[in-house]
């Protein structure tokens, strides 16, 4: 199955790690630093120019030529994506 993140962004669901919210937890130091050294190692990849709502941890299989894993921000809330994935 793939999840439909915004735009015209699909991923596979099995490349995904984790879905959070951007306004709970960036609340933490320890989140702000990891999206922080992410961005600084061109791992943070933007869907929309948008304000981004959610961010979406990925691992290699998400786009990615390196081994290490990938974030993209979204628009859409972790909720919206949540229902996306018909697991509700």
């Amino acid at each position: 199955m793939y999840l439909h993140l915004g735009q015209s962004v699909v991923i596979p669901e099995s490349s995904v790690i984790g879905v959070f919210d951007l306004d709970n937890t960036t609340c933490s130091h320890i989140t702000r630093k990891f999206l922080s050294d992410a961005e600084k190692s061109g791992r943070v990849t933007g869907v929309t120019d948008e304000l981004p709502r959610s961010f979406i941890v990925c691992d290699k299989m998400c786009g990615s030529t390196e081994n290490e894993m990938k974030i993209l921000l979204s628009q859409l809330s972790p909720q919206t994506l949540l229902k996306r994935t018909g697991t509700l």
